[in-house]
């Protein structure tokens, strides 16, 4: 069979067009890689005679000697069906797809949960010369795409009579013509959007009539057109949405915390107002100590596995045991009745309540085909897991560090532990059976919520645990020598310390980020759109040395370090032990500790010279002060501590960690006491420096770290993709994101525009999601009396109102500005559930502080907040449901 490729792109010297084909050819067939020709560097053609099958899918990339430069947008790839009963000889006109502007419209949250879009291979033709036309028309929404114009077989202009299309990829349609239809060889048409529920309902596409004009065909001749956009006159989607952890869901049913079982009853929640998204916080496994700290969502042991808490029980089989089951339905009243979660309780008795159920079902589950299944597609990460789970337990320590043995994956136990008949298999199969009933229940849930028309948002945390099993598996992905965490910000003045390690990237990107590929097509199994946390660590991660407690000390990474002779050229004059070491004197003493200087001086402090002085060894870097204080509560001693710590982040500049002749200047030093040493010219120069360094030097470095990553990453998935991108945002940030087409972050509270205290709503782009609060931040009633100059401000000047403020904030106020949240232009409106409750003073909890998630500037924080209201009483209060149907239909969402 012969085909010939065109294709127009506009290449530079030296670089080649190759056509690769991904489907439709024979086993056999010896390449899959075609390097096509050129006369001009602009229309590109490649001639094959091969032996095809069903359809050809395929797509371009452009090379430079054997190496990828750039390639298509490959979220849909071009699709040739071989449907003509004569066809033998191809000739297909393409268009290079780069990722569209709307692209969003591709994701799997419009076309399989906003729309049902239903694929569907054209018919089979018996024409003697064909003509395939192909046009991609994303807007379409319970409507077909068909072709109207200038012949009778296209029904003479009138679009009632317009020939039906086939959507045969997503958001792409083709028909089939026979060339014997237009005897002057043109063909002039247009295409029309065709109602699902009314066929006399027609929308014409925008802009000028289309010609093509078709060449000379012989017998059994195909021509193919890959034709511009169809662009018709349909406004943007909008949807408002719930922001929920799972953790904090409540029913009458549930076992003291959230589970899948509430989820899905959210879901109907979310169709009773008339929303369309409903963001969880991050599910997976958390268990590193079985105590509350690992209530922590983000700190999760598996980029894979799902937090067993979440299991919904009273979906599972009944005990056979009534005694056992009287015993657990008195506790799981007892936990669901508490205000918040109890975490060690609930995931001690929910772990007992699931071994006891392996018990009695798990021999029969893991003998079903459907779990034969799941451990098929999911042995690659589950079968460590449940080793590393069964070890954790057996140790008593998540710190594979300190086990007697395998203290490493060691990927010659796997076959064993996959084996039924082993007792390596039978050691660890209740976290087989576990995750299996977790994956078929939130699998469930995403079913259901598709079929409603609720996108399921998720969350990607940047890190995993130090402990985790995912460090225990692939170690040569993690630097284990850092921490991970954030600078200074509005949550906290010492930046943040996470505990993570940060990723080995150079590592990462030689295969192609298939670490993180694993980990989003793994993610899409459950979800339809996800918020990346901290996507800017994917340009640069904040990182802290392992010895240190508060995030000061570090220094973004990668990033281009300043050398001594550089620093000098901003006009410092730059003394490398006295800018790197910490700044202690006798001033900064008193002025730290007072009538405590003395007691610093004589037990934790060495004199260097007749200025200044250092921190004995055995006290010299905050972890050791740390482990000092372990044990201590008195708020006197802690600010004492925490004194210790300031004199050993008062450095002016930290060193490079991988080259230690090069220097970082350190973040918010202008607060500190070596900043306050300098001279005024010293202050100046360093300011110039510390903007340049921080604003602009590594903009460009970090865009190129971003798209080496990045790129990969979100068209790993059809999933809508929305990023966290708030905190000390590089100029770059937001050229990646509109170049990948990613949904920014927007708070009002948080504005990116450092001209204005509060961002003006009526600004926001439409690709972002718009909130008033994260689980990080205060909720809007918390927010509204935290600070109330500010809220005065907010209140006269994004209110438009006169007088005083009033607080607390009243119900009516509370839906004015949720009212005004919704009326953005941005596509995503979703608000943390404690601010739609704010609109209603009788149903909202009446403790505001009571509803916080998180606290970051608290670490550990213990993650506990749960809804008092069951949904089935919400769903039961119409006045309510009504009361959030009515804003989103106000605003047109």
């Amino acid at each position: 069979m012969y085909f010939r490729f065109n294709v127009d792109f506009h290449t530079s010297f030296g670089e080649d067009v190759v056509l690769n084909l991904v489907s439709g050819v024979c086993k056999d067939a010896p390449q899959s890689k075609f390097h096509m020709m050129t006369q001009d560097g602009i229309r590109w053609t490649c001639e094959l005679n091969i032996h095809a099958t069903d359809a050809l899918v395929y797509y371009y990339d452009v090379e430079r000697q054997g190496n990828t430069v750039c390639h298509e947008w490959t979220t849909v790839m071009h699709t040739l069906e071989l449907n003509a009963a004569t066809g033998n000889h191809y000739t297909v006109y393409d268009k290079w797809h780069d990722i569209p502007e709307d692209s969003y419209l591709y994701s799997s949250a419009f076309t399989d949960c906003i729309r049902d879009s239903h694929m569907e291979r054209p018919a089979k033709t018996t024409f003697g010369r064909t003509v395939r036309l192909a046009v991609r028309a994303p807007q379409l929404n319970n409507a077909k795409l068909a072709i109207v114009g200038e012949a009778d077989a296209l029904g003479n202009w009138e679009a009632v009579k317009a020939r039906s299309m086939k959507q045969h990829a997503y958001n792409e349609w083709v028909v089939d013509l026979d060339a014997a239809w237009f005897a002057d060889g043109k063909i002039e048409f247009k295409f029309v959007a065709v109602s699902d529920e009314d066929p006399t309902d027609t929308m014409w596409e925008e802009g000028y009539n289309r010609v093509v004009t078709l060449p000379a065909l012989g017998e059994g001749d195909v021509v193919a057109y890959d034709l511009d956009q169809a662009f018709f006159a349909i406004y943007n989607t909008k949807v408002a949405g719930t922001l929920v952890p799972v953790f904090s869901l409540r029913t009458k049913e549930s076992f003291g915390v959230g589970d899948f079982g509430d989820l899905r009853q959210m879901v109907d929640f979310m169709c009773a107002t008339g929303q369309k998204v409903l963001q969880v916080l991050p599910i997976n496994d958390s268990t590193i100590t079985h105590t509350w700290t690992d209530s922590y969502p983000y700190s999760c042991i598996s980029i894979f596995a799902i937090h067993p808490q979440y299991a919904c029980l009273h979906k599972l089989p009944l005990l056979g045991d009534k005694g056992k089951r009287e015993k657990y339905e008195k506790e799981r009243r007892e936990l669901n009745a508490l205000p918040q979660i109890d975490y060690e309780r609930v995931n001690n008795v929910k772990l007992a309540y699931l071994h006891d159920l392996y018990a009695q079902e798990g021999t029969k589950t893991l003998g079903t085909p459907a779990f034969k299944e799941f451990f098929k597609e999911n042995a690659q990460w589950l079968v460590p897991y449940a080793q590393y789970c069964t070890l954790r337990d057996e140790y008593g320590t998540a710190d594979f560090t300190m086990w007697k043995d395998h203290n490493l994956w060691d990927e010659a136990d796997r076959k064993r532990l996959s084996e039924p008949r082993t007792k390596e298999y039978k050691a660890v199969a209740f976290w087989y059976y576990v995750q299996f009933v977790l994956g078929e229940q939130m699998k469930a849930v995403h079913e259901y919520a598709r079929q409603h028309h609720v996108i399921l948002k998720g969350d990607i945390p940047i890190g995993v645990n130090r402990y985790s099993c995912d460090v225990w598996t692939e170690p040569r992905y993690f630097n284990l020598n850092g921490q991970a965490g954030a600078p200074p910000d509005s949550f906290s003045t010492n930046g943040q310390t996470w505990g993570f390690p940060t990723y080995n990237w150079d590592e990462m990107i030689k295969d192609g980020c298939q670490w993180w590929v694993r980990r989003f097509g793994n993610m899409a199994k459950y979800f339809d759109a996800y918020r990346i946390d901290h996507v800017l660590g994917f340009f640069r991660i904040w990182e802290i040395p392992i010895d240190a407690v508060h995030g000061l000390l570090g220094q973004f990474a990668p990033a281009l370090g300043m050398t001594a002779d550089e620093i000098r050229g901003y006009g410092l004059n730059f003394q490398e032990e006295r800018f790197t070491e910490p700044f202690i004197t006798d001033w900064v003493l008193d002025r730290v500790f007072k009538e405590r200087a003395a007691e610093v001086r004589d037990k934790y402090l060495d004199r260097i010279d007749s200025e200044r002085y250092k921190m004995k060894p055995e006290y010299d870097t905050q972890k050791k002060i740390q482990k000092l204080f372990e044990n201590v509560t008195d708020e006197n001693e802690l600010n004492f501590r925490d004194g210790l710590y300031s004199l050993i982040s008062d450095v002016l500049f930290v060193r490079d960690r991988n080259d230690k002749g090069k220097f970082h200047p350190r973040i918010s030093v202008q607060f500190d006491f070596i900043y306050e040493s300098l001279y005024d010219n010293d202050k100046a120069a360093f300011n110039r420096l510390y903007n340049d360094y921080f604003y602009r030097r590594n903009n460009q470095f970090w865009y190129g770290e971003a798209m080496k990553k990045l790129p990969v990453v979100v068209q790993a998935t059809r999933m809508l993709v929305c990023a966290e991108d708030l905190g000390m945002v590089p100029d770059c940030v937001p050229w990646v994101m509109n170049q990948l087409r990613i949904l920014s972050l927007e708070i009002q509270s948080m504005p990116k525009d450092p001209h204005v205290r509060f961002g003006h709503l009526s600004r926001n782009p439409y690709r972002s999601v718009c909130t008033f609060s994260t689980h990080d931040m205060p909720t809007l009633r918390q927010w509204w009396d935290e600070d109330w100059d500010r809220t005065q401000a907010y209140y006269n000047t994004m209110l438009y109102r006169q007088g005083a403020a009033p607080h607390p904030l009243p119900g009516w106020l509370a839906r004015d500005i949720i009212s005004r949240q919704l009326t953005s232009p941005s596509m995503l409106c979703v608000l943390g559930i404690q601010d739609w409750l704010a609109m209603d003073e009788k149903l909202r909890l009446a403790d505001a502080d009571k509803e916080r998630v998180n606290v970051p500037a608290i670490v550990p924080y213990y993650w506990r907040y749960r809804m008092h209201l069951n949904i089935e009483d919400l769903m039961a209060n119409k006045g309510f449901a009504q009361n959030i149907k009515d804003l989103i239909q106000e605003s047109g969402r």
